[in-house]
């Protein structure tokens, strides 16, 4: 580990960039850094966007029969309206946060940010307070997008991914780990 007044040379090579890539957060530029939230975002936002969706699908029956996923997968679904579905929409969200955040948390404190500005609890905690706020904001563009505009569920899903990316990176890295 470089000492904290040194700054971490972006890597010049290929070999040093997957070093950087492949190692802890501190071993990292941070244009490297940011590479691996995006990775380590994408895998999680993966899951998030998997469970999220089959809660909608299997639990609240709130995807429509025009959704694209619906007619990409081939799924079955029934009417619903807009109401109901911009209120199940984000009981999904809720449900589906334990299992991505604890994914997410577990991801980033390995291989993108450098853990240990706070005691592992206290992180943890942070970490999933900041994800809530984003959930939250989130959550809210989604609910405008349906309820108001009657836009599809999968364009809230995704109002709701990007506010989560732009949220949540700032909090983590300037908020619940040392960087």
């Amino acid at each position: 580990m470089q000492d904290k007044t040194e700054p971490i040379p972006f890597p010049r090579t290929f070999r040093e960039a997957c070093r950087q890539f492949f190692g802890n957060g501190a071993s990292a530029h941070p244009a490297v850094q940011f590479l691996k939230y995006g990775f380590v975002g994408g895998l999680a936002t993966a899951v998030n966007v998997a469970a999220v969706f089959l809660f909608c699908w299997k639990v609240f029956h709130c995807i429509t029969p025009d959704d694209p996923f619906v007619r990409l997968f081939g799924l079955e679904a029934g009417p619903v309206d807009e109401a109901a579905r911009a209120r199940l929409t984000n009981w999904a969200y809720v449900c589906a946060f334990p299992i991505s955040n604890a994914f997410c948390y577990a991801l980033n404190r390995m291989f993108v940010f450098v853990p240990g500005r706070h005691g592992a609890v206290r992180e943890f905690a942070e970490f999933l307070t900041a994800s809530a706020i984003a959930l939250a904001a989130g959550m809210a563009a989604s609910w405008i997008l349906i309820h108001a505009f009657g836009a599809w569920t999968s364009v809230g899903i995704l109002a709701n991914l990007v506010s989560a990316v732009l949220i949540n990176y700032a909090l983590r890295k300037f908020v619940v780990f040392k960087g």
